[in-house]
């Protein structure tokens, strides 16, 4: 087999290398090779099996894309993406092979425990990138198969759907006068979803008993834990390309259910919300869908978590909603997360520039306004750029640190002698200087704009004015 090491900065794959020939040849060398008959046609055919469509080398450059888009750390065999190209040319022919034949045994997931918003863990499983490499050509072949299937309801994972269409279908259904519902949440789903029940749905719309079997061998595949392979007997693991598309197959029963029994509701992933209009009509819900979801899907509903409940303050996304008009505004607890990173990044006794930590902040923050763009109030944005402003003051000002520099720099920035000097000298602290007249027209907002302090509010009117014209 010939060898090939990409340059170092190279994550391309070249499909059309000699190693690959076997397997991925060019269109006008389809007539002799071998595999020819089974590849006459274009990727997508009827007449071209699942598996084949699959390691199709038009699907495998688009999951390439995606893998090396995503980045991600190493697998438990330690090859990193920018590595993999190398890896792939060495072992992809054998591993073409296996996935035709439907033996491919796909190797362990690195466990990662990461701490969950209620103060839970949650276990993800970090595969190898030619794991990742192999899921994502799955999915990217199962998707347009069962996706115009789903539920018009169901917004997780899904292509062109998003969150911020789930909070919107919510806000319709209350100003359409359901004033409760039913916030039902299922304990570790994605841990104890049965793989038998999962795989007998896939399935319904899947022939290819080569597919099926190496989609259970990758569920079955286990995850290293410290070194130590512990099998997979339940659950879909969480960190795979695969995994979105296969709990919304296991849970599109569950819409399908709710719709003919003509219930409105609304589910991201394995968050769902279903409405009434009265609260003995949601605690009838409540227990039928709970006998439902324990006997049919082999799912446990966290009985701790889950509740009747009326519109009125409830929660979804890290939204909360007003219980008549369906006002939308971010949960008390997102703001409360939101501080608490910004605090972290603004943290004054980190050894980082003021371009760096404003570079952290700018990027976090601009992420979580393109996600808060639905919240109604303007007052809200204002409010927070200004704790903003004064809690990047209140840095600067602790960076500044001796009396002299400090001096000097109010100076510079236009403040009159004796208030340079009684503030240069002031023993109180930070936070309580950065309140103070003369640093607030030092630093103005125009100049902690300059050196790239972000504005929240600005960016929230961008994108409230792109809503109106959409």
């Amino acid at each position: 087999m010939t060898s090939y090491r990409p340059k170092d900065d190279s994550t391309q794959i070249d499909f059309s290398h000699e190693a690959l020939r076997e397997c991925f040849v060019s269109e006008p060398q389809r007539g002799q090779s071998s595999m020819a008959d089974k590849e006459k046609t274009a990727l997508g055919s009827e007449t071209l099996n699942l598996m084949e469509q699959v390691v199709h080398w038009g699907n495998m450059q688009k999951a390439w894309k995606a893998v090396r888009r995503n980045q991600g750390a190493p697998g438990p065999d330690g090859i990193h993406v920018k590595e993999f190209p190398a890896y792939f040319y060495q072992h992809w022919p054998k591993i073409w092979q296996q996935l035709l034949d439907g033996t491919y045994q796909p190797s362990a997931a690195r466990r990662k425990t990461i701490p969950k918003k209620d103060g839970g863990e949650r276990l993800l499983g970090i595969p190898n990138v030619m794991e990742r490499l192999i899921t994502q050509a799955i999915s990217q072949i199962l998707t347009p198969i069962f996706d115009p299937g789903f539920s018009e309801s169901s917004y997780g994972y899904r292509p062109k759907r998003s969150a911020s269409g789930a909070i919107k279908q919510i806000q319709r259904t209350i100003r359409s006068g359901y004033r409760q519902c039913i916030d039902m949440d299922l304990s570790k789903f994605f841990d104890r979803c049965q793989h038998d029940a999962l795989l007998a749905r896939v399935a319904r719309k899947i022939d290819d008993k080569r597919l099926l079997r190496v989609i259970g061998n990758f569920l079955r595949a286990g995850v290293m834990v410290e070194r130590q392979h512990q099998p997979s007997h339940e659950g879909v693991m969480q960190g795979s390309p695969l995994s979105p598309l296969l709990s919304n197959i296991l849970l599109d029963d569950l819409d399908k259910e709710l719709e003919k029994r003509g219930l409105l509701f609304v589910r991201y992933a394995d968050d769902f919300l279903i409405f009434t209009k009265t609260r003995i009509a949601a605690e009838r819900v409540f227990r039928s869908v709970e006998r439902y979801l324990t006997s049919k899907l082999k799912l446990i509903v966290n009985r701790d978590k889950s509740r009747v409940c009326s519109t009125k303050g409830v929660e979804f996304l890290s939204y909360r909603f007003d219980g008549y008009s369906g006002y939308i505004e971010v949960s008390p607890k997102s703001l409360s997360r939101f501080k608490k990173r910004c605090r972290e990044i603004l943290n004054r006794n980190h050894g980082k520039s003021t371009t760096q930590r404003l570079g952290e902040l700018r990027r976090y923050l601009r992420g979580w306004v393109n996600y808060f763009a639905l919240e109604e109030s303007k007052s809200l944005f204002e409010e927070l750029d200004k704790w903003l402003r004064r809690r990047t003051r209140a840095c600067i000002w602790k960076q500044w640190r001796l009396p002299s520099t400090r001096i000097r720099n109010l100076k510079q920035l236009g403040v009159r002698l004796e208030e340079t000097i009684s503030h240069g000298n002031s023993r109180k602290g930070p936070w309580r200087m950065s309140r103070s007249l003369a640093i607030s027209m030092a630093m103005t907002t125009q100049w902690l704009t300059k050196i790239g302090l972000f504005s929240l509010s600005k960016a929230w009117k961008e994108l409230a004015s792109k809503r109106r014209t959409a």
